[in-house]
């Protein structure tokens, strides 16, 4: 019988956000694999959980992947964590879960702490529709292109950055989307947990006094955003509306707005 794959999520800084499935599951596999067995046998010890540690991390996920997966092959169930989070978010995880597939491995995810959730629930920003873009290209080239593709997404944008690049990175923002909102999630669960919110021409002032793991929120294009609505027909604004929540008048006017014409003609398109 094939052994089992467990993605377990950790904490991200409060060690009171492990769940009880998590310890569980640690306790019961054959083998932890973990992108750095330092710093997870911290918090093993702090569990008071003693099992083969395997180190599994950007720089050897090739290499060991083959030897992970013949463990699996031959009945040894395992659980992957990273250093903080859940695996295969900006962390080692995708490439063993797609061999894992490959061989007809059973992979189940156990949830808990993701940095990025965390920051967008709390940032007053648009949750309905987001989209995470994990770090950007240190390359200039590319971080460029990026910058330029990120300045078109309607979306509420989340990117990680390391906290000495943070500054470099917020002026970066600033040249290429203009002087945005955006919410600056720091140390997310730890004791100096904060979420600075404002234009980023702002945000750029204090962010040099600033220490600890960031996460930068970009408020999504406005103008792309509606410019998308109009390109709608007006059957299909309604139906988006409608499923927002609005009420009959309150997508009406959004409605007449959108396109430009009054009220009442939208009203007797609608009224039977």
């Amino acid at each position: 019988m094939k052994g089992k794959l467990y993605l377990v999520a950790t904490p991200i800084g409060n060690l009171e956000d492990i769940t009880l499935r998590a310890i569980r599951v640690l306790k019961e596999v054959d083998v932890i694999v973990a992108e750095d067995t330092r710093h997870s046998l911290k918090l093993l010890n702090h569990l008071e959980i003693s099992k083969p540690l395997i180190s599994y991390h950007r720089h050897n996920e090739d290499i060991k992947t083959n030897l992970l997966i013949e463990k699996l092959l031959n009945g040894e169930n395992i659980a992957l964590i990273t250093d903080a989070g859940t695996p295969a978010i900006s962390d080692p995880g995708e490439f063993i879960v797609k061999e894992a597939i490959k061989n007809d491995i059973e992979i189940i995810p156990v949830p808990g702490a993701c940095a990025l959730i965390n920051a967008l629930i709390a940032s007053g920003l648009d949750t309905r529709e987001f989209a995470f873009y994990g770090f950007l290209p240190l390359n200039k080239k590319l971080r460029a292109s990026k910058l330029e593709e990120l300045k078109k997404e309607s979306k509420t944008i989340i990117i990680y950055e390391a906290p000495h690049k943070i500054v470099a990175t917020l002026n970066d923002i600033y040249k290429n989307f203009g002087d945005v909102n955006i919410v600056l999630a720091r140390e997310i669960t730890k004791i100096h947990e904060s979420f600075i919110r404002g234009k980023v021409s702002e945000i750029i002032k204090v962010a040099e006094t600033l220490k600890g793991e960031m996460i930068i929120l970009i408020e999504g294009n406005k103008e792309i955003k509606e410019s998308k609505k109009i390109e709608m027909s007006i059957e299909e604004q309604y139906d988006l509306y409608e499923k927002q929540g609005l009420s009959k008048n309150e997508i009406i006017k959004k409605i007449a707005k959108n396109n430009g014409v009054s009220k009442n003609e939208i009203y007797m398109k609608f009224v039977k």
